[in-house]
């Protein structure tokens, strides 16, 4: 068994952490908290012209074609700088779905311009008071004439207001699960910014007979939700990367200050219950670097990722927040002042441990895969 990173991926990897340095270090992820915008444009550029963006995306669309071992090597380094960006929901999620299910008009307009940054698509699934799975789509596509007419609404949606198409999950005619195109400057179309725990930036999205042509339609009819699912499943294992760099960064900064910060004239790290408070997180982080980057090897490599990929994510968002929890225990006080950078990830953590499938519904796919197999 290989744990070793080639010498490409490591260079990957100091490439990532540059660029975050540079351009998106925990100051500007201070200026842009509850920014209506939510990123830095000159870090997204760079992102673009590094081919950073379509790092996973096919070649023949201008992506690099890379695997998902690279994809969780990018994201490890996104989630230690907390670095905000629309990646995810545009390169992963929105690009997997037409990479899945779209016609070749549609990837040929949109996945080119995804690759280069030159668009932003993002996803409207998350409803009010409904939940992660399949029941929790209510949004109506009512079918009329040669197209729909889209009512409902939807929450937490990721840059919507950088958004130039909106990946739109609505239920049809039949009672079936479709996905749309939608640009959110149509008429009927009304964003309002959300605030939340991370302080990132999402937006409630009201549709108000909102009309779609047929050509703007993902997919056969009805397959909506089998595409969804299937490129959530993908998208779980970026995710669980950056929970994990997110956790390993927490620890770091919390260990130098168990050995910086001195109480009763020794440093807070020789006392036991704090060296073995820092002992478990240590194990528990390794851990879950291993099996996030197991999952990220068995989806590059053919495998099934059916159970290993929401393990990941369900063990690297714990771990993200216990270890925070534990971090703030240790800083005291002042771990919650906005002075200390260890808030941000404490307050981050816990955002992504309850987005894009929580703990219930993870163990409930974790289940299946179990007991179904």
């Amino acid at each position: 068994m290989d744990l070793d990173f080639s010498d490409e991926q490591q260079m990957l990897r100091e490439m990532v952490r540059g660029v975050c340095n540079d351009f998106a270090s925990l100051e500007v992820v201070r200026q842009f908290e509850d920014d209506p915008v939510g990123f830095p444009a000159p870090f997204w550029k760079q992102l673009a012209e590094l081919d950073l963006i379509g790092l996973t995306l096919p070649t023949e669309y201008g992506g690099s074609g890379m695997t998902m071992l690279e994809a969780a090597i990018l994201y490890e380094e996104l989630g230690r700088a907390l670095a905000p960006s629309p990646h995810f929901v545009s390169a992963v999620m929105s690009a997997g779905v037409l990479l899945r299910s779209g016609s070749e008009d549609q990837r040929q307009q949109w996945l080119p311009k995804i690759a280069r940054g030159d668009a932003i698509l993002s996803t409207a699934w998350l409803e009010p008071r409904n939940g992660f799975a399949p029941e929790g789509v209510q949004l109506r596509a009512r079918t009329d004439g040669d197209g729909f007419v889209l009512d409902g609404t939807k929450w937490h949606v990721p840059f919507a207001s950088s958004a130039d198409r909106l990946v739109v999950l609505a239920r049809n005619d039949d009672g079936d699960i479709d996905l749309f195109l939608v640009d959110p400057n149509a008429d009927g179309v009304t964003l309002e910014q959300q605030l939340t725990i991370a302080s990132d930036t999402q937006y409630a999205v009201t549709f108000s007979e909102v009309r779609v042509s047929d050509a703007d339609r993902i997919g056969e009819p009805g397959s909506g939700w089998r595409t969804w699912a299937d490129t959530m499943l993908d998208g779980l294992i970026p995710l669980a990367a950056q929970a994990m760099g997110g956790a390993q960064y927490a620890l770091e900064i919390t260990v130098q200050y168990a050995k910086d910060r001195e109480q009763f004239g020794k440093p807070l790290g020789a006392f036991q219950a704090i060296a073995h408070y820092l002992a478990d997180a240590k194990t528990t982080v390794d851990g879950g670097t291993l099996l996030v980057y197991e999952a990220a090897w068995a989806r590059a490599t053919g495998r099934p990722i059916d159970r290993l990929a929401p393990m990941a994510k369900l063990f690297a968002c714990q771990t993200f927040r216990d270890v925070t929890a534990v971090a703030q225990q240790i800083f005291g006080g002042v771990g919650f002042t906005l002075e200390y950078d260890i808030q941000l990830y404490f307050r981050r953590a816990k955002q992504l441990q309850i987005s894009w499938y929580d703990d219930r519904r993870l163990e409930e796919l974790v289940a299946s895969a179990v007991l179904d197999g």
